[in-house]
């Protein structure tokens, strides 16, 4: 018979020994499953102790996407949860030797793409599974911009709200985040806009996910859009700092970005300088052109940025008094002016306050909607109704003219005039002066 210590040597030796090979079969381990919808595709988040090596394929009828992660393992039975969101209607999971098999349900065909993220101030190591529809994919249709039932198009502002879904942004004392922040003040700013006649506003991003810098350009450009507002709440390691700035691209960063706009062949005609095709124009010639393109947008973001910032000055504080430039992403279009809104230092104790107040967001959006306004006024797009009012010449009534009368005179139509100079009926008085658009 053995010795009892003999015994418990052995037991122990062979529980260490189970111990140490399930540690090395199980590497990783997976702590948690999050799901992001955005309109274009589903997220899916898996939050993981390390980087991992694993394979992604797809299976059909039924739809699922597949995941084989290599030496992981789930942390708990609480991590393996994943709420059905988007296109993901379950998740799945099974463990065959040392690979755990996790599958998602899919409500349609899709095509995935994959890829790992590393530690940021938020998460850990992360496995990211993005869901696009097949039909579909990642990009999406160009659309064509609204026009007035006068005929006069309205002037389109894309109003891009600052981070979302698992990029936070900047947190507050109080824990507010800068997502949640900028979202609010971006609705509020578009629904200031479409209550402007000749104004259209979209947004970026409508809700709580992930775009990537680039997509938000990308998107911009598909709605036609004729000016850029990205908005931002910053963050400094002294609380006493705070107010708003303005942003539009350094120099430095629009040579940067012709570099990448002339190394790319498929940037186009319809991408542009308005229609002039770059594919046939040697590099000197396109380099040109490009250079010219974004002297003006800078030109004109300068502007716009300098009227938001007159008008944010009457509002609260501003951080600095003029307009700042560095080489953030999302200005680098270079044929839409584009300015880069910091609206206040959430690390400011009084100013998370204040950005969490409805009241507030209010006055940010009324006061970035005004500065909107001055710049169009003196630079407004062609073919708008903002063109056609201050781009025109004057009628002086007299006796006898009537507004069908003036109309086809001027070869325009009764509601263009009416739209132009605001006039709620067809009634004219001697004396009244009328603005007629210009080449009328």
């Amino acid at each position: 018979m053995n010795n009892p210590l003999q015994l418990a040597f052995r037991i122990g030796l062979l529980a260490g020994i189970f111990l140490f090979s399930t540690s090395l079969a199980a590497r990783s381990l997976i702590k948690g499953t999050r799901t992001w919808v955005s309109p274009d595709y589903t997220r899916v988040v898996f939050d993981i102790s390390d980087q991992v090596d694993y394979h992604l394929f797809t299976l059909h009828n039924p739809e699922r996407v597949v995941v084989d992660v290599k030496q992981a393992a789930w942390s708990s039975s609480s991590a393996r949860s994943l709420e059905s969101k988007g296109f993901v209607k379950d998740l799945r999971s099974a463990k065959k030797d040392d690979t755990l098999r996790l599958v998602l349900d899919a409500d349609r065909k899709v095509k995935p793409k994959s890829f790992l993220l590393k530690p940021n101030k938020t998460y850990g190591h992360r496995l990211v599974v993005d869901l696009y529809p097949h039909e579909k994919g990642p990009a999406t249709a160009v659309k064509t911009a609204k026009s007035n039932t006068s005929g006069f198009r309205d002037v389109v502002i894309a109003i891009d709200a600052g981070h979302g879904g698992e990029d936070p942004g900047a947190s507050g004392p109080k824990g507010t985040k800068e997502k949640h922040i900028t979202l609010a003040v971006a609705k509020k700013l578009a629904a200031k806009i479409n209550q402007q006649k000749g104004m259209k506003a979209v947004l970026v991003r409508k809700g709580d996910y992930y775009m990537k810098l680039r997509q938000r350009i990308h998107k911009a450009r598909e709605e036609r859009a004729d000016l850029f507002v990205s908005l931002h709440a910053d963050a400094f390691t002294s609380p006493k700092v705070k107010g708003s700035s303005v942003y539009i691209l350094s120099e430095r960063g629009a040579s940067s970005e012709a570099a990448k706009w002339l190394a790319n062949n498929e940037n186009s005609s319809d991408e542009l300088m308005g229609g002039v095709e770059l594919s046939d124009k040697d590099d000197l010639l396109k380099s040109v052109l490009l250079d010219l393109s974004q002297s003006a947008t800078i030109e004109a973001s300068a502007d716009l940025a300098q009227n938001t910032l007159r008008e944010l000055k009457q509002v609260g504080k501003v951080h600095r008094r003029h307009v700042e430039r560095a080489g953030f992403a999302v200005l680098k279009s270079p044929d839409i002016p584009s300015v880069l809104i910091e609206l206040a230092f959430i690390s400011n104790p009084s100013e998370e306050r204040k950005m969490n107040n409805k009241a507030h967001q209010e006055k940010m959006a009324r006061a970035i909607t005004d500065g909107l306004k001055r710049y169009l006024r003196k630079r407004p797009p062609d073919h708008t109704l903002f063109a056609a009012r201050h781009k025109s010449k004057s009628h002086t009534i007299q006796r006898g003219d009537t507004l069908s009368g003036l109309a086809q005179q001027y070869e325009i139509s009764s509601s263009q005039l009416k739209d132009i100079n605001g006039l709620k009926t067809d009634t004219l008085r001697i004396g009244q002066v009328l603005k007629i658009p210009q080449g009328s």
